[in-house]
């Protein structure tokens, strides 16, 4: 059985996997990190003390031998099914936060719903909301 860390840490790591992909961190996604943090009702009890404790522990994982897969192999073991898509759709969130989004950042999310098993109608919809979101005039 792979490694677990709580709910709240593994939709973090997805979060800043897919911001640093492209080897950028931007304001955009390090300010749409934080909205999420605050608002959405996953991480009521999260004590937001710890967003930067817990991004440099993905960091460091991710540094680690085999880090992307090992880090995607922790995310997939500690979100449960019900909330694997919300794991995916934060990930999407964070990708079009700075609605250019990157060939690593693509990667990313295609390596993040395989490792959650999630469907393609599942995938379709999230991805199709967030253009509906960021859609420019």
């Amino acid at each position: 059985m792979s490694e677990r860390v709580s709910l709240q840490e593994a939709l973090i790591y997805v979060m800043v996997m897919v911001s640093a992909s492209d080897s950028s961190m931007t304001d955009k996604e390090l300010h749409s990190i934080g909205e999420i943090i605050k608002t959405l009702p996953v991480f009521a009890s999260f004590d937001q003390e710890r967003i930067v404790a817990v991004s440099q522990d993905c960091g460091e994982r991710l540094q680690a031998e085999n880090g992307m897969a090992n880090t995607f192999a922790v995310i997939a073991a500690s979100v449960p099914p019900t909330y694997r898509d919300t794991a995916y759709a934060l990930g999407v969130e964070i990708a079009i936060a700075d609605v250019a989004v990157a060939q690593e950042e693509l990667r990313v999310l295609q390596l993040l719903r395989d490792a959650l098993g999630l469907d393609k109608l599942t995938v379709a919809a999230i991805e199709r909301g967030a253009q509906a979101r960021y859609r420019i005039n």
